[in-house]
């Protein structure tokens, strides 16, 4: 996979950068919130321009924020990516006077030698163009940008000024697209910890405070030549429990990663587990028709001379026994145990996601089924299997021609897909059965 050059935003806090951010990709992908502080970890996502292919970073605030506990943290992380950046863009908000840190910022990372386009957000009218344009070209720079992000203003002239500073050379990126897996749980499981130790660097904050993931962030891997994109979510909490606007918004965003993702991967916390909590997220799994990994986390703290995983299973799944076609892993984000395997377990369930079985051997596995089992009526009445064919992948879908009119009774039904799953391979998805009568 080649590198693509990063064009990483940064600024301080409310000055538009998520804003900036989705207007350039071309969709909302990073949050935008009214309150200062929405986004924390850096969030980067592939972006083109013309013939231009790049990575886009948005970044957190550089500066601190009354209520954020972990502005240090974000301030570290926003500077560490723009180091690493091939073009800044540094963003200062139209509608205010720059401030003495934002200017002592500017310079600072001038003096770095990166390479930067100021831009000036929020300049929504001819007006405020006129009395305020000077107040930023004396910041030294020949060409200011001034953009109104929200209304799409001289967006499209920024974004020729971006791709005519990116250095020159094969931008694109070969091969099919990444394996997207969600990363979901609820608040401090490990989720971000277990990103970290797959990438095998501090891509993303982590802090015992609860909540610390708000915008869901990309990281892209590259495994033995395939690759895969871990989605880290927020922590999946009650939305009435969530402490403000920007929390909720962030849970939001978590459960709508479940349902685009390829693959969904459970994280629980062997200290607590499994709770009302990890059920429904597990049901929102379920509901997704993706295929479901499940990784029990902080396997290294159990004693495993008292702990048997046979008996960690049965609990598990005593619970959480609608989604017990999902392979459940014991891991460790601390000491690596077993992460690698998330990425091999994932592949494998997407293929059974993926699977498409010929009519043919539907029918020669239906006329088994029935001779072995014969199917009964929620009734209790018989009822004749006659047909079946595969509608759709992703959730492996089927349709059953009854030759009795009434639904299948749940029990019969149950093993049915059971059965259906082991026949052909469909561990770890959800199987959906349409029932009609011929």
């Amino acid at each position: 996979m080649t590198k693509l050059p990063r064009v990483v935003i940064v600024g301080f806090p409310n000055v538009g950068k998520s804003t900036l951010f989705n207007r350039i990709l071309g969709r909302r992908k990073s949050l935008v919130h009214s309150d200062p502080g929405m986004t924390r970890d850096s969030l980067a996502a592939e972006c083109v321009l013309g013939d231009r292919r790049f990575t886009l970073v948005d970044t957190g605030g550089l500066f601190g924020i009354a209520d954020e506990p972990l502005s240090d943290k974000v301030r570290d992380k926003a500077l560490e990516e723009a180091a690493a950046a091939d073009l800044v863009l540094f963003v200062l908000d139209g509608k205010r006077d720059i401030a003495p840190a934002e200017e002592e910022l500017y310079f600072q990372l001038k003096r770095r030698g990166l390479p930067l386009l100021l831009v000036v957000n929020k300049f929504d009218s001819p007006v405020q163009e006129e009395s305020m344009t000077a107040e930023y070209y004396r910041l030294g720079e020949k060409d200011v940008h001034f953009v109104s992000a929200e209304h799409k203003i001289n967006v499209g002239l920024l974004e020729e000024a971006v791709a005519a500073a990116l250095p020159v050379g094969e931008t694109a990126r070969d091969g099919a697209a990444p394996l997207r897996i969600a990363i979901v749980g609820r608040t401090n499981v490990g989720k971000s910890s277990l990103v970290n130790r797959l990438a095998g660097e501090e891509r993303l904050i982590i802090s015992e405070i609860p909540g610390t993931t708000r915008d869901s962030t990309d990281t892209l891997l590259v495994r033995d030549g395939k690759a895969f994109c871990l989605v880290d979510t927020a922590g999946i909490r009650k939305l009435a429990a969530a402490e403000d606007g920007r929390e909720k918004a962030a849970i939001i965003r978590a459960k709508a990663n479940i349902r685009q993702a390829d693959v969904v991967c459970l994280i629980l916390d062997v200290l607590e587990f499994p709770t009302r909590q990890d059920a429904r997220i597990a049901q929102l799994a379920l509901e997704s028709g993706r295929p479901l990994v499940i990784a029990l986390n902080k396997w290294d703290l159990v004693d495993k001379n008292a702990v048997r995983p046979d008996a960690v299973r049965e609990r598990v799944f005593r619970k959480l026994g609608f989604v017990g076609y999902a392979p459940l892993l014991f891991v460790s984000a601390r000491t690596g145990q077993r992460v690698i395997k998330i990425l091999d377990t994932a592949e494998q369930v997407y293929k059974g996601a993926s699977t498409r079985v010929e009519t043919s051997k539907l029918n020669n596995f239906l006329a088994r089924t029935a001779e072995a089992h014969p199917p009964r009526l929620k009734s209790g009445a018989r009822a004749k299997l006659r047909y079946m064919t595969q509608k759709g992948v992703c959730p492996p879908t089927f349709i059953l021609f009854l030759g009795a009119r009434g639904p299948l009774a749940p029990t019969y039904e149950k093993y049915f897909l059971e059965s259906l799953r082991q026949e052909f391979g469909f561990a770890g998805t959800p199987l959906r059965l349409i029932v009609r009568t011929s």
